[in-house]
This record gives C-alpha cells, sequence and structure tokens, in this order.
C-alpha cells in the first residue's frame, strides 16, 4: 500500500472542466474576440497567474483579450460556488477505500482555495482530506513539482511512496518531475504519448484506480 495519495481538482474529482470551457467561450463571445484553437486544453492544470501570462502572450498584450480571461475566471468561479460540480465517478468510493486503510490523502489544485473549499464541502468530501493546497497559495504552477511536494511535506510523506491522481498532462509532468508515482484519469484530453510515458498508468476512471489499489498494483 502505498504512503499517502494526493488528489487534483477539476476533471479528476469534479466533472467542472466543461464549466471553465463554457465560462472561456462566454467571456471571449461577449468582448469580440476569437479563442485560439487548443488554447483551453493547454490550460487544463494551469494555475490563474500561468494561464494570464499565456493569454498576454498569445494576444500580444491585447487589454481586450487579458480583460476577457479575468471574466472567465469571474463567471466560472461564481457558477463553482452556487452550483459545484458533478463529482466523477468512482470518487466517494475511492476516498472510503483509502479511509478505511487509514492512509492520507491532500488535494493539490490550481484552483482557488474558496472554489476547492465549497465544492469539497457540497460533496461532503472534505472530511477526507489531511491537507488542501492551491492554486492561491504562492507555488509555481504545474508543470512545475512545487504544488505535489508541497502536499507531500504537509503529509510527511516522500514523494517515492506517494500516488499523483491527474487527469491532465500538465499535472502528470508535475508528478514525475517531483519523483511521484503517478495515475493519468484522463477527462477531456486523451492521454498523449509523452503523458502515457510519464505516468505508471492510465485508469478509465477512479473505480479502476481503487482497484489497482486493492490488488497492490501501486506502490
Amino acid at each position: 500500500m502505498v504512503d499517502a495519495v494526493i488528489f487534483d481538482m477539476d476533471g479528476l474529482m469534479f466533472d467542472s472542466e466543461p464549466i471553465w470551457t463554457d465560462a472561456w467561450k462566454l467571456s471571449f463571445d461577449r468582448r469580440g474576440i476569437e479563442l485560439q484553437p487548443g488554447m483551453i486544453e493547454s490550460f487544463y492544470g494551469a494555475s490563474k497567474n500561468r494561464v494570464l501570462a499565456e493569454v498576454r502572450r498569445r494576444y500580444h498584450q491585447d487589454p481586450n483579450a487579458i480583460a476577457a480571461a479575468e471574466d472567465h475566471y469571474a463567471i466560472a468561479r461564481q457558477r463553482l460556488l452556487n452550483e459545484g460540480a458533478p463529482l466523477k465517478e468512482g470518487l466517494l468510493e475511492l476516498l472510503s477505500y483509502l479511509q478505511s486503510h487509514h492512509v492520507p490523502c491532500a488535494v493539490a489544485t490550481s484552483s482557488e482555495r474558496p472554489i476547492a473549499e465549497a465544492m469539497l464541502s457540497r460533496a461532503e468530501a472534505r472530511l477526507s482530506f489531511d491537507v488542501i493546497v492551491t492554486g492561491d497559495d504562492g507555488f509555481p504552477s504545474k508543470p512545475a513539482p512545487d504544488i505535489f511536494l508541497a502536499a507531500a511535506k504537509k503529509l510527511r510523506t516522500k514523494p517515492s511512496r506517494s500516488v499523483v491522481l491527474e487527469d491532465s498532462e500538465n499535472g502528470i509532468r508535475a508528478a514525475f518531475a517531483g519523483g511521484f508515482m503517478s495515475v493519468m484519469v484522463p477527462d477531456v484530453v486523451p492521454p498523449s504519448d509523452e503523458a502515457r510515458s510519464l505516468a505508471d498508468c492510465c485508469c478509465r476512471d477512479l473505480f479502476e484506480v481503487r482497484d489497482l489499489l486493492e490488488r497492490g498494483k501501486l506502490g
């Protein structure tokens, strides 16, 4: 059995990526700006600061595009705080399994802390996590490993004995860079060859992650 499990949030625990995608489309449409192909997908797992910096670069410092990106955060944030997002299949069953085996868990998400706390509380999953590290804690964005390393430090566990669960390629890159075991559970974007080579395995859903742990296939 592994010593700890570190969860991403958006797209891994909650089906929230469609909410972020809708917010991108709405905010850019309102300002008459065209979304560049593949741009939204490249932001999965990235922090707000990294996203805004990339929008500035892609749109050559266009203040209208920067304002649209800021608007998209406000739109998605309000919806997530008010409504939450559907749980991904197998989340509660996996958390129950980990709790029954006394495996400490953390959340390491690029989202803001108020969003993370609200969504976990709405799902009645907040007490399943010993540690929550978020995008407003000041760590560099994934694919830098810092947010995962901070979670492992707070859990007092070694990266090599911890499993990171991620849906995004940026997250898998971060886990690999930090020396973690990692499992990719793809959400919107299928795993690339690079992601498959960096992850210890890919799973269809969180039920399959639970089954791998139960059979001792991780750790």
